[in-house]
């Protein structure tokens, strides 16, 4: 008899909670954006240096550390002709499928030249799978005020090192000036 109430309080909650008003957030036309935190994990973001050659050099290491194995790399070397980051190699193929990522960040520990990043962005939803996988275009940070679309030369009188120790700095560097 003394299990009766319990069953009886618990039908009642069931009971009460029918006829509650539902609460539809009608997203993302009526939608209340509120910031991210500052780490939150987001899109992914391909990095340049401060002259406009990417980061990336195509070493694959975010691939291999990836426990989704949502990454596809596929590095090539530079050329004098073509050269779109300042060491020997670059990522010619770069892929995040996005219906297989974690979000986990394991990707940015592993990359030794931070080109690899993840923004606030968090609107990823499409309607066909296809469309997850974004590239490298779709990857790469846009130009900054000072930045020259890739291939192109370093700066002038500059090595791969002082790309690696940050010592080529904003617009200054397209006009040849290093900064120490």
């Amino acid at each position: 008899m003394a299990e009766l109430p319990q069953a009886v309080r618990g039908f009642w909650v069931t009971f009460a909670t029918m006829f509650k008003k539902v609460v539809t957030e009608q997203y993302p036309e009526d939608s209340h954006k509120y910031p991210t935190q500052p780490r939150f994990h987001g899109r992914h973001q391909l990095n340049r240096w401060a002259d406009g050659l990417e980061k990336c050099v195509g070493c694959e290491l975010c691939a291999w550390a990836c426990p989704a194995d949502a990454i596809l790399v596929e590095g090539a070397s530079n050329t004098d002709e073509e050269r779109f980051s300042p060491g020997e190699r670059y990522g010619r193929v770069y892929q995040i499928n996005y219906a297989r990522c974690i979000f986990c960040g394991l990707c940015i520990e592993a990359c030794p030249t931070r080109a690899l990043t993840m923004t606030n962005a968090f609107e990823l939803a499409e309607d066909n799978r296809a469309s997850l996988i974004y590239e490298k275009q779709d990857l790469l940070a846009p130009l900054l005020a000072g930045m020259q679309l890739p291939p192109h030369d370093m700066v002038p009188g500059t090595t791969e090192q002082d790309y690696y120790a940050n010592r080529v700095k904003g617009p200054a560097a397209v006009e040849g000036e290093v900064q120490s």
